[in-house]
């Protein structure tokens, strides 16, 4: 029997954007192409765009080995991302027989889409269906997330630059805390991104070393949080220093489940995997400490910073993206669908790991949490099992490409007429 002679292939990104995110399409692309594909089509924001007609040929933009490096440098998606939840295969039959009616045309042969838990909701659906209906095409996940909560991978691509940059950015923020005498006292609390796992703000405890004693308490997600005991703790340790600087995460939240942020604030908006948005966490808590203590307060939010600052990212992450976007596209060329690939830690010094596909089943719409026993008894830190987990993750550098002073990013040109 005749070998099928190979196509095309599509890639996406959705979710949350990461410094490394760019890194896998990068080693999609490339490998696509080292393996004798055709055309590499990019959807434009993800498989909202890819249903709305929204793609681009990525050979009319990735021209040079410059431009490769652009893009593992560039931060945010390069493609423009969605949080679109694709409906059950029974609810909407007719927007899957588009999908593939539109996949057949642009003859392709495998689908990669690169994201967190809910894009592997998607890769799982759109398997599904092509068993069903007996397609050919090979559907396989790229793991992205600065969340780093994706199930049966040691840690995703996007977490290590993050928690690098956490690290930096709270030894700055304690050292400037040093800098000015407060009568009063001052309390510090910094907000970071995670929702409901811990891995992010952990990491912050990145920042203690000989020169810098770290931040005076960790509040991680997997612990309830009471604001009493909060209030008690800074208390307490205002007693000790006259600057304290706090983490939390976004997704602190009671013993009933509340998360602390909606204390403070009233959510409306929710995505269409039922998330609410997080924020105002730091903010809050600062206004009951000074109301409760009668101390100087700030709120720092880290936003977007923590997941967009490609100048501050790490090397091991970078390439690490490079590869599982590599592997996911080798994965799909050889027959394998309904997966994704899975990152595996051979040994932590030296650091070494490797890559597999796991079956996506067990990985959407799943959530790994920060291991209790990585967490101090009083949950007030993380121990340093957590600590040499992570300090791989955020070795080497990637120097940017500098122009006129300032980074240079990959970019689509007439991006907003394609939309």
């Amino acid at each position: 029997m005749a070998k099928r002679k190979k196509r095309n292939v599509i890639v996406g990104q959705s979710g949350g954007p990461t410094a490394a995110i760019n890194s896998s399409l990068a080693g999609v692309y490339r490998t696509a192409k080292d393996r004798g594909y055709n055309t590499v089509y990019g959807m434009l924001h993800g498989i909202q765009g890819f249903l709305e007609g929204r793609f681009i040929d990525l050979s009319d933009h990735i021209k040079t080995g410059l431009d490769a490096e652009l893009l593992k440098r560039t931060p945010s998606a390069y493609l423009g991302t969605c949080r679109y939840k694709l409906p059950d295969i029974y609810e909407n039959k007719e927007m899957y027989e588009q999908i593939f009616e539109t996949l057949d045309k642009l003859e392709i042969d495998c689908f990669i889409y690169i994201g967190g838990n809910d894009s592997m909701d998607t890769i799982k659906k759109l398997s599904d269906y092509g068993i069903v209906t007996g397609s050919e095409i090979r559907f396989v996940g790229c793991p992205k997330t600065i969340d780093n909560d994706l199930a049966l991978t040691d840690h995703t691509p996007g977490y290590g630059s993050a928690a690098k940059y956490i690290g930096t950015s709270v030894k700055e923020i304690i050292r400037d805390g040093w800098s000015l005498e407060t009568p009063t006292g001052q309390i510090t609390i910094i907000e970071i991104m995670g929702r409901d796992a811990g891995w992010l703000t952990g990491s912050s405890a990145l920042s203690k070393g000989e020169d810098c004693d770290g931040p005076d308490a960790i509040y991680l997600p997997e612990i309830d949080f009471d604001i009493d005991t909060f209030v008690e703790h800074c208390r307490d340790l205002l007693k000790k220093k006259s600057s304290i600087v706090i983490t939390v995460s976004e997704g602190i939240h009671d013993a009933n489940g509340t998360y602390i942020s909606e204390m403070g604030n009233r959510i409306e908006y929710i995505d269409a995997f039922g998330h609410k948005q997080l924020t105002g966490t730091a903010r809050y808590l600062c206004e009951i400490v000074s109301e409760k203590i009668g101390c100087k307060t700030r709120a720092i939010e880290l936003s977007t910073l923590q997941r967009a600052a490609s100048h501050c990212a790490s090397r091991v992450d970078i390439l690490e993206a490079y590869e599982v976007g590599g592997a996911a596209m080798m994965a799909a060329d050889e027959g394998d669908s309904g997966k994704m690939v899975v990152i595996n830690r051979l040994s932590d010094d030296p650091y070494q790991a490797g890559t597999e596909v796991k079956d996506v089943h067990k990985i959407a719409n799943d959530e790994r949490l920060v291991p209790r026993n990585w967490i101090t008894k009083d949950g007030t830190y993380v121990t340093n099992r957590f600590i040499t987990y992570v300090k791989p993750l955020i070795q080497g550098d990637v120097a940017p490409i500098v122009v006129d002073g300032i980074p240079r990013h990959l970019y689509v040109p007439g991006y907003q007429e394609l939309l």
